[in-house]
């Protein structure tokens, strides 16, 4: 179904928090492209882009658009003071060389140990991995932010991806609509809990294990 407006940046601000100044942080496109919007006007964090960008500010209001200015994604965008063009072989250069602290990500499946499906279902159209495999392989720290089910009520965190892999063992939090899992040596462990939710709700959708946190979270609207 698709979650609404309020819950996408329910999760976009829940990410913007793992996020400091003087960071280099790459944005999926969906719901992470929201993430700007969490931050402080004033925030020192430059956002990249695949397609040759470090910069990127908030979304544009509508009819503010600029042409010429988009995303990886295609998605318009606004430029921040100080951005930076490149062409796309510096801005992956960027991310093989380790320089991106964190890269927030969808994803179509997440396994127990953080293996990260998010690029391709079988038998469907899709334009490409992008810079997909690259970012999960080389990010610092790599958040998830997705729907906990997919369209047919399947969770889509499991015990095993089902799904072409991009990554293995490279995602390190994820998000979703109910709570906030982190990626630990011992397994999932459940660290936030959004307020309309319940633990129960959360094992009952769930495939993959997990634990709870001791000081759990209970993030507000």
């Amino acid at each position: 179904m698709g979650l609404g407006t309020k819950v996408r940046n329910r999760l976009a601000k829940r990410a913007a928090a793992e996020i400091s100044n003087g960071m280099l942080v790459n944005l999926g496109i969906g719901i992470p492209s929201l993430v700007p919007n969490h931050l402080l006007n004033d925030h020192r964090v430059m956002f990249h882009a695949e397609n040759g960008l470090v910069g990127i500010g908030s979304s544009p209001k509508k009819g503010k658009e600029d042409p010429h200015l988009c995303n990886a994604g295609g998605l318009p965008i606004t430029i921040r003071e100080g951005a930076s063009y490149c062409d796309s072989t510096i801005a992956f250069g960027m991310i093989r060389r380790g320089r991106v602290d964190i890269t927030i990500l969808g994803a179509l499946q997440v396994s127990e140990l953080g293996d990260l499906a998010n690029w391709n279902v079988p038998g469907k159209r899709v334009p490409g991995m992008g810079g997909a495999m690259e970012l999960a392989a080389k990010a610092k720290k790599v958040i998830v932010l997705m729907e906990h089910t997919d369209k047919i009520g399947m969770s889509k965190l499991v015990k095993e991806c089902t799904l072409p892999l991009t990554a293995k063992e490279c995602v390190h939090m994820i998000i979703t609509e109910l709570g906030v899992f982190s990626v630990t040596p011992e397994g999932l462990l459940l660290t936030d809990l959004f307020g309309n939710s319940s633990i129960e709700e959360i094992r009952n959708q769930t495939e993959a294990s997990f634990t709870v946190s001791k000081n759990i979270h209970i993030l507000k609207e």
